[in-house]
């Protein structure tokens, strides 16, 4: 028994060089654990009772496999780190290798919507007007699945609308088509009503439009340079977040103009409109411009703010103005005319002053 740390010894040592060896080729270490684990037994057993011969055989023997049993406790606890990282290394190839599957399949939906999206641009110059409108409806279907593609859209079906049109009976099947692209645009734009998301341009410079619909939508930039404007078109309750310009655009039909919001410029010079203007409740929030404008049908301003002056210079109300605003606002009325025919609300403190010729009156602000 005194000899017995001796056994010990040697045993780690063993134990230690079948360790490195082991480790160094890649095997398990269970071997060298057990074999130093005896070793550790024997030599802390053999220890005591050489240090203490009286002491009593079984305390040595408890503590020599206490000291056995934690060099095993040991191997188990970096055994189990050891299978944690491995999971953790395994985890993130997976990780990796599902992203680059994402990402794979991502760039196949991406060349597949490419190639939808440049058919459905190419079947637009069909001679078919039924081709004309599957295409539109094909690039809708296409903005809804894929968002990203929604302005490049709008900006294709505007373009439609921007193509020369008359209007003329004989057109009535193009005019279909026309109403489903105007359709369509509405569609896209998110609802006025709706916080967050983008708001996106349409430009429309000298479309025709005929019974078109922005009601309670949501734009950016809204530009209808030179459009004209038939029969009757809503943009009621519509809310403009960029600049909007109405400049030399003409309308022979009713125009619904109430409670809207622009947000930025609003411009409407050498607008002409022959039938009735509602602008009941619309907020003006940037600079306006109604400089050099015709209406010859009734316009009602009732209710509305105007953030800085209203530009009134040489525009001509001719069917009757309703300028009861919703709170006073400066305005430049130089060579602005009203017609005395008409019944008219002018601010408190505007002056008209009688013209003999053609009925009309000047303003004074």
């Amino acid at each position: 028994m005194r000899h017995l740390w001796i056994a010990g010894a040697v045993v780690s040592a063993v134990a230690v060089v079948l360790l490195v060896v082991r480790h160094r080729r890649g095997h398990s270490l269970l071997v060298p654990t057990l074999t130093g684990s005896i070793g550790a037994f024997l030599l802390v057993a053999g220890w005591l009772f050489v240090v203490d011969p009286g002491a009593p055989k079984n305390e040595a023997i408890k503590t020599g496999g206490l000291a056995g049993g934690a060099l095993v406790a040991l191997y188990a606890l970096w055994l189990n780190d050891r299978r944690r990282r491995t999971d953790e290394e395994r985890q993130q190839v997976e990780s990796a290798r599902q992203e680059l599957e994402n990402a794979r399949a991502e760039h196949d939906r991406s060349r597949v919507a490419d190639e939808r999206f440049a058919r459905s641009v190419e079947l637009l110059g069909h001679d078919a007007e039924q081709v004309r409108v599957g295409a539109m409806h094909a690039l809708a279907g296409l903005a809804r699945s894929r968002p990203e593609y929604t302005q490049t859209v709008l900006d294709v079906l505007c373009a439609y609308l921007r193509r020369p049109f008359e209007g003329r009976p004989e057109d009535r099947e193009e005019l279909e088509v026309r109403l489903t692209a105007q359709r369509l645009v509405a569609d896209l734009l998110p609802r006025a009503d709706v916080e967050g998301g983008p708001s996106y341009n349409l430009d429309l410079t000298r479309a025709y439009l005929e019974y078109f619909d922005l009601s309670h939508r949501r734009v950016g930039e809204l530009v209808l340079r030179a459009a004209r404007l038939r029969r009757s078109n809503s943009f009621h309750h519509a809310v403009v977040r960029g600049g909007a310009w109405f400049t030399d655009a003409e309308s022979t039909g009713r125009l619904y103009l109430h409670h809207m919001a622009f947000h930025d410029k609003a411009w409407f010079s050498r607008f002409s409109c022959a039938d009735r203007v509602d602008c009941t409740g619309t907020r003006f929030l940037g600079a306006n411009k109604f400089a050099g404008a015709s209406f010859t049908g009734a316009v009602s301003f009732e209710g509305c703010e105007f953030a800085e002056p209203i530009d009134f210079t040489d525009t001509r109300f001719t069917g009757g103005l309703n300028l009861a605003l919703g709170r006073p606002s400066v305005a430049r009325t130089h060579a602005m005319h009203i017609s005395l025919a008409h019944e008219n609300t002018l601010p408190d403190g505007w002056v008209v002053e009688r013209r003999e010729d053609r009925g009309l009156g000047l303003v004074r602000s």
